[in-house]
């Protein structure tokens, strides 16, 4: 009945008009996930449905074929609950890059003002083998790119349109009041249902006419792949609090790790600008340092990122800690060519997930501090939420882009993802401050929690999105 009401409308309708039941715009893991997710499920692959994505996907097919040698500075951290829905729901998992994957099941974390306040997290207590897993965002890509040629290899239909950007989104009209998708090369798509996987000023959005609330940090954050001195065969990710923004040092494969320091605008160019010699030596040293040493570093490498005296006061002040007496990583020793970059961190999140005919998934939604390293998999339990509430949709009959169909995704994601939001919105607030009172009180709240397990448990669980 579908297809015969399609062919009607096409004749009447412009002739480079398409219609589709689903449009996902954006091809991110959120926008690639939700098209794997929908093509893998019996009850929702036989709609007809189409990605468009604005770059080139050649680079991450090519991936697939001859990934570079060195990782690239976009990684993330996933959680058991994610990659058991890549291995489980959308049969991707089989197809990432495991040479370029690192489980991990340790996380330590100290305070800036106070390195022996500290926590440390054990992931045994998940029951997964371990509490996440780094890997980069284009070996995820790669995999779900492979398993949609796999699908297209057994039959499935979908279209993927990427070198193609949105114009526009326009709504339909009396007759079908689906949205109006024109694309740059001067086609249109006409959509049953509109899934916006386009980021933080997503289009979707907006012509969806839902509000999106929240705020810059007035914080950047600095990412970069490192060689660490040696491979910590612990396997540990390890996070300081320091004023300016915590810093992240996560374990890759081998000797490689990734960092992600949140850092003032000032200090984010200056660890941007520094020589490539002198960036190994300031991740090391504000792993171990007091604070009024780095802001001595600091001045001056603002005034020469090339600073000889920087350098000899890193040394010096590295040496004279005494690591027996307070656990740390490994030293960072060098930094991969041309991995740093640094991005603003802002947190956002809409004020509703759905509108009729449309539905929003992961940056389109919300945008998380990276201090917990939870972006990607809320996006991820977007994707898991809204194939759950389409499959529910076609077994009953429903129309997929009508809000009764769209509602259950809206009242599964939302409320986790806001309290995750206000979680890691107060921790960045808590620890950016050096007021002295403050600083002990979180300090006994950080020992206390070693103390407690079952509250340590709970925080574990949530981490490993358990």
């Amino acid at each position: 009945m579908l297809r015969v009401l399609l062919r009607g409308l096409a004749s009447a309708a412009t002739p480079n008009r398409t219609f589709q039941d689903v449009v996902v715009i954006g091809g991110g893991p959120a926008g690639l996930s939700i098209l794997t997710a929908l093509n893998s499920s019996p009850k929702t692959q036989h709609l007809q449905t189409t990605l468009v994505e604005g770059g080139s996907l050649e680079p991450i097919r090519n991936f697939s074929v001859s990934p570079p040698e060195e990782y690239t500075n976009r990684v993330v951290s996933l959680t058991p609950k994610s990659v058991e829905f890549m291995n489980s729901v959308m049969g991707s998992w089989q197809f990432m890059n495991q040479d370029r994957i690192k489980f991990y099941n340790e996380i330590i974390a100290y305070d800036g003002q106070d390195s022996q306040t500290r926590i440390e997290f054990d992931g045994s207590t998940v029951n997964a083998g371990f509490m996440a897993v780094m890997a980069e965002n284009i070996n995820i890509q790669a995999s779900l790119l492979d398993r949609l040629d796999q699908l297209a290899e057994e039959g499935v239909e979908f279209h993927i349109r990427d070198n193609t950007k949105v114009q526009s989104i326009e709504h339909g009209n009396e007759e079908l009041d689906w949205p109006i998708i024109k694309l740059d090369d001067g086609s249109e798509i006409q959509t049953r249902l509109l899934i916006g996987a386009d980021g933080y000023n997503s289009p979707a959005r907006h012509y969806a006419q839902i509000q999106s609330r929240g705020w810059m940090y007035n914080r950047w954050g600095v990412v970069a792949t490192v060689k660490m001195q040696f491979e910590d065969v612990r396997a540990v990710g390890w996070q300081r609090f320091l004023t300016t923004g915590p810093l992240a040092i996560l374990p890759l494969t081998e000797d490689n790790a990734t960092i992600v320091w949140s850092s003032t605008p000032e200090l984010s160019n200056i660890l941007i600008k520094c020589d490539p010699e002198i960036f190994p030596l300031l991740v090391t040293a504000a792993m171990r340092l007091e604070e009024v040493d780095l802001n001595y570093v600091y001045k001056l490498l603002e005034k020469d990122p090339s600073s000889k005296e920087a350098v000899k006061e890193l040394n010096w002040r590295l040496s004279r800690i005494n690591e027996q007496d307070v656990e740390y990583p490994a030293p960072v020793v060098d930094v991969v060519p041309k991995s740093r970059a640094k991005f603003p961190l802002k947190m956002s999140h809409a004020d509703s997930y759905v509108a009729p005919r449309v539905a929003l998934v992961g940056d389109a939604a919300h945008t998380i501090h990276p201090l917990a390293g939870q972006g990607l998999n809320m996006g991820q339990s977007d994707v898991a939420a809204l194939i759950e509430a389409l499959e529910a949709a076609t077994t009953r009959g429903l129309d997929i882009g009508s809000t009764l169909a769209l509602e259950p995704y809206m009242s599964n994601a939302w409320p986790a993802n806001h309290a995750l939001l206000g979680i890691c919105d107060k921790l960045h607030k808590v620890f950016s401050s050096d007021f002295g009172p403050l600083v002990a009180v979180r300090g006994l709240g950080m020992r206390s929690l070693n103390w407690i397990p079952g509250v340590k448990d709970l925080m574990v669980k949530a981490i490993s999105g358990r």
